[in-house]
């Protein structure tokens, strides 16, 4: 698996970064979560948390401090070995391009800023990724107009860099931006691989170190298999 070198096929399985931020976590957790657009060719009308595919160029952006070891290891597993770093960058942009919300630190970037980074730039930080935390990885079942590979980070919002209620930054892909606690979360129209990923993160809502073992949710032509990363198959 490499990152993509030519254009866009739409038929073919794209590496993804979805980001799930939580907040009370030690009291009453919730999420961060948006809804798509009608139109929207993948996922419409649902509640999704922000994220989506890598971008060529997400393998260049410097970082200003990089994945924790355990996460880019298991990243790696898999996968191309050089995804990982691209995956965390992804993951930052993604979540500041739909919420607006800040995952860096203050720093001055190194050379040119790139083009779709000069807005995260003018907050005076640059893409940090020392805080999330790798949780699950799940592939787009057949059929879809749309296939991802998706690693989904976790991070604290006490973490961010910016006001965690303010998304007046956002872009306009996902609406009705707000913070859903965990206990009311299954009442909102989610992908049904959204409900199993909320069910490792509220299995894992107290406890703040990264995974040592991932599930991994992987469909393809002939089978769906949920295994886990540095771990044993579970179920056929």
């Amino acid at each position: 698996m490499s990152l993509q070198t030519a254009p866009i096929d739409k038929t073919a399985i794209r590496n993804a970064a979805t980001v799930i931020v939580l907040r009370d976590r030690d009291t009453r957790p919730h999420v961060l979560m948006g809804q798509r657009g009608a139109k929207a060719a993948f996922m419409p009308n649902k509640f999704v948390f922000p994220g989506g595919a890598v971008d060529l160029a997400d393998g260049t952006v410097p970082l200003a401090r990089p994945l924790p070891a355990l996460c880019a290891a298991r990243l790696s597993e898999e996968a191309d070995p050089g995804l990982a770093r691209a995956l965390a960058v992804a993951a930052v942009r993604e979540l500041f391009e739909e919420t607006g919300q800040v995952l860096g630190v203050p720093a001055a970037w190194p050379g040119s800023v790139p083009e779709d980074w000069s807005d995260f730039a003018r907050t005076g930080h640059r893409p940090a990724a020392d805080r999330l935390q790798f949780v699950f990885r799940a592939i787009t079942p057949p059929g879809r107009p749309r296939r991802f590979d998706a690693r989904f980070f976790l991070v604290d919002a006490g973490d961010l860099a910016s006001d965690p209620d303010d998304f007046s930054g956002a872009e306009d892909e996902l609406s009705h931006l707000q913070w859903i606690a965990l206990d009311d979360v299954r009442g909102f129209d989610m992908p049904f691989i959204t409900e199993v990923v909320l069910a490792e993160v509220a299995a894992r809502a107290r406890d703040h170190t990264p995974p040592d073992s991932v599930p991994f949710f992987r469909n393809n032509d002939e089978e769906s298999l949920f295994r886990r990363l540095r771990g044993q198959k579970s179920a056929s």
